[in-house]
């Protein structure tokens, strides 16, 4: 199964994957409101207006894993809105971590970083970038959404502007 066959469950409880996406670079990045790295929502939402007219998705997946998304459904997907203006899709809330981590989760956690470092998510707004290959890059909390290194894997698989 690759990794766009993968099911995803929606904030309204639909259920999708991201073979949806299947020619678009996507984003899948866990969020969290209380979190000291909110801004990242509106450095995402930026860059989700900037390219989305030419393959750009991010898929914004709340996670309580650490504690910093209390909120549920709705109230996450309203405060997404609400503070940050968020109009990319916030998917159902997930475990990123252990056991019961959502099989997403699983398989992009087996991707490296730039450290050649893979395994846990180390903490919210992890970044993993997938290009229409289904090639996974994978940028840690600490690395800006907007970063070059980021921007560059982004823009290096999209489409061209028109």
């Amino acid at each position: 199964m690759s990794i766009r066959d993968i099911p995803l469950t929606t904030i309204s409880g639909g259920t999708t994957t991201l073979a949806e996406h299947k020619d678009k670079v996507v984003v899948v990045v866990n969020v969290a409101s209380k979190c000291g790295l909110a801004p990242q929502y509106d450095v995402l939402e930026a860059m989700y207006e900037k390219y989305r007219d030419r393959g750009f998705v991010v898929l914004g997946f709340p996670s309580n894993q650490f504690f910093q998304e209390p909120g549920e459904g709705e109230a996450i997907e309203e405060s997404c809105r609400i503070n940050h203006g968020v109009t990319f899709p916030i998917m159902q809330k997930i475990r990123v971590n252990g056991k019961d981590a959502a099989p997403l989760y699983q398989e992009l956690t087996k991707t490296p970083d730039a450290h050649g470092k893979a395994g846990k998510v180390k903490w919210n707004f992890e970044k993993f970038v997938i290009t229409p290959d289904d090639t996974v890059h994978r940028f840690r909390p600490m690395t800006a959404p907007d970063a070059p290194e980021i921007i560059s894997v982004i823009e290096g698989a999209l489409a061209p502007a028109a």
